[in-house]
């Protein structure tokens, strides 16, 4: 049983996984929009929330741990220049996962994760 388990696997062990949600939290911060299966979009959402609200507090530490998880300078540029003056009142919901249907090629479900404006 999976009790108290609050992250989803995603087939791999937790170094490669940790290296996919940087890598999507990175496209993310530099695109704003970024489509993939349902589960790493919802997995990604956590992290790319965590890393939005961290950056809301606009200090040199909080900002050396943004910039240390991603895996591009620019996309911390981008965060920090664009992405949270647009949302950073808010208090979360930053980001939505909307389902876009099956992939043509296994059947994977498909979500795109977005920007709340």
């Amino acid at each position: 049983m999976r009790h108290m388990k609050d992250h989803r696997r995603l087939g791999r062990s937790s170094s490669p996984r940790r290296a996919l949600l940087r890598s999507l939290a990175t496209s993310f911060f530099l695109k704003s929009k970024i489509e993939t299966t349902q589960q790493k979009a919802l997995e990604a959402q956590r992290t790319v929330e965590r890393l939005i609200a961290k950056a809301t507090h606009k200090d040199l530490a909080t900002q050396r741990l943004v910039y240390a998880f991603l895996l591009d300078k620019e996309a911390g540029q981008r965060l920090y220049a664009t992405i949270i003056p647009k949302v950073g009142d808010r208090r979360g919901g930053y980001t939505r996962v909307v389902k876009t249907g099956k992939r043509r090629g296994d059947g994977a479900a498909m979500a795109i994760l977005e920007l709340v404006e």
